[in-house]
């Protein structure tokens, strides 16, 4: 009976093979995935600074679109009071 034990046994193990994690795939896996990190983080990080740089980008903009106005609006205040000060030197 030891004999078939033993040969029912190795029959077993060819036709469901152990499946052991060597250390040799375990350090392949963590080596893949700190790969795949150290390519994705810049790509991530750089995505990022450009979102955040582009939005003070547009913040600026907007503030430098307000203030062209408002200097708009100024000059021809100024025009204005000058055009009066003309009028008036000429009357007085």
């Amino acid at each position: 009976m030891g004999h078939k034990t033993e040969l029912l046994n190795e029959v077993d193990d060819v036709i469901n093979p152990k499946k052991e994690l060597d250390l040799n795939y375990f350090f392949y896996v963590v080596l893949s995935v700190f790969f795949a990190i150290a390519l994705l983080f810049p790509k991530i990080y750089i995505q990022q600074q450009i979102y955040f740089t582009s939005r003070d980008i547009a913040k600026l903009k907007g503030e430098h679109d307000t203030l062209k106005e408002e200097n708009r609006l100024i000059q021809s205040s100024v025009e204005e009071i000058r055009f009066k000060n003309q009028i008036l030197d000429t009357l007085f």
